[in-house]
């Protein structure tokens, strides 16, 4: 079979897999004379890593959220998940199935199994009921809740459904799941399912700019915050030129006319809808004075790239923030894989920084992105090695080698870092 059927036909099953309101498994039976490759991408697309998280979960909680940016495939996980076991979905944004929750806590007692209900952000008045069904002995469901705003957003959710409720955060595509081969690809469109698989880049820069509108329009209106859609865009837009660097509120609050206050409240709204990330600076117990102020990065190297208006690699490569863009892109990639419980950068103001820093299984570990194949070792890493007590710092760049520097620093590409922090 040529390269281009195989490739062809890939992109067929993975948009089947990912957008087909499939229901069993004879639903794939047309695949069956496909390549083994394809066989193992459908598999692989079911998102194991979430689909693994989530099921643990509920086997020990009454209530597991599914939180992540719209579009990022809560729904199409949540459908794969409801088919192997006995389920009952709710969509809250079907007027059908709002009617049948005109009395939810009746027909939530009348249900056994597990009980999905996407978009609940919509209706927060559920929380207190979900409290009241859950804690009542006779219940026998396990309640899968999906959000599109992080728990702080959607009122009252934590107090509510305190030590009832287990989080599960999700995100889109990732290179752990794709493959390392389609980093740049990845990159550029972002890691939302309808973008990494457009057929072009221009339909890929499309989809993300009516992503854009549809978010400032609509869902920031629903999670009740009035902010006028061209302002928010504005600040977004002007967020992107500090992509990897400190927040300065007063710089952005005034280039915007606006107050520090109010500046700082959207970005919480973009933070708390997974727009942005907002890594904080870790203070280590040193005479040097350290940075306190968080560094902003875009959760998603695409939505990036259509508010600079970067339509294709070639305009990235060409702009003054591609080694900002590829940070952030790495610097996902590594959060999303390794997982650590937070993360951290590190900065002094006599100029020695980190980029990145957390703790995992009680060793200290330092990250340094290098938007190069072939970066050096810098007075910087051996202050951060000294300083932080660091067991490893991890150089990471674009290419396919690693390479020791020293005992505790090493070059190392993407796709051997969870090698070289096991």
């Amino acid at each position: 079979m040529c390269l281009f059927s195989i490739k062809t036909r890939f992109l067929q099953a993975l948009c089947f897999v990912l957008f087909a309101p499939f229901r069993d498994a004879s639903s794939f039976n047309i695949y069956l004379d496909i390549p083994n490759i394809i066989v193992n991408v459908i598999d692989m697309i079911k998102r194991n890593r979430y689909r693994n998280l989530v099921n643990t979960a509920l086997s020990r909680s009454p209530i597991v959220a599914l939180l992540g940016p719209r579009q990022c495939g809560k729904t199409t996980l949540s459908r794969i998940i409801s088919t192997e076991q006995e389920s009952t979905y709710f969509d809250l944004e079907s007027q059908a199935d709002l009617r049948r929750l005109v009395n939810p806590e009746m027909v939530f007692a009348s249900l056994e199994g597990l009980v999905v209900i996407d978009e609940i952000q919509t209706k927060p008045e559920l929380f207190s009921t979900l409290r009241v069904v859950v804690d009542k002995p006779e219940n026998k469901c396990r309640f899968l809740i999906l959000g599109s705003a992080s728990p702080h957003i959607i009122k009252n959710v934590s107090e509510t459904l305190a030590g009832r409720v287990e989080f599960v955060d999700m995100a889109g595509f990732s290179l752990d799941e794709l493959g390392y081969q389609t980093s740049k690809s990845l990159w550029l469109r972002g890691g939302f399912p309808r973008s990494y698989l457009a057929n072009n880049n221009q339909d890929s820069f499309a989809w993300r700019e009516g992503f854009i509108r549809t978010f400032l329009q609509r869902d920031i209106p629903q999670l009740g915050i009035a902010i006028p859609a061209a302002a928010m865009r504005r600040f977004w837009t002007m967020l992107a030129h500090f992509h990897g660097q400190t927040w300065n509120s007063s710089r952005i609050a005034s280039s915007m006319g606006i107050n520090d206050k109010t500046a700082r409240s959207y970005l919480d709204i973009l933070t708390e809808t997974y727009m942005i990330r907002q890594l904080q600076p870790w203070h280590e117990n040193i005479s040097k004075r350290q940075v306190k102020s968080p560094k902003i990065y875009f959760c998603d190297t695409g939505l990036l790239h259509s508010l600079l208006d970067l339509q294709d690699l070639h305009a990235v490569m060409g702009h003054p923030q591609v080694g900002a863009s590829w940070e952030g892109f790495a610097m996902e990639q590594i959060l999303r894989t390794i997982r650590p419980s937070q993360a951290y950068y590190w900065a002094t103001y006599s100029h020695a920084e980190l980029d990145m820093f957390f703790i995992l299984n009680g060793k200290r570990y330092g990250i340094e992105f290098k938007f190069s194949e072939a970066p050096d070792k810098t007075k910087s890493m051996a202050i951060a090695v000294a300083s932080l007590k660091l067991d490893k710092l991890l150089v990471v760049h674009p290419g396919n080698k690693s390479w020791p520097f020293d005992e505790k620093i090493s070059a190392c590409s993407q796709d051997n870092i969870e090698k070289m922090l096991s």
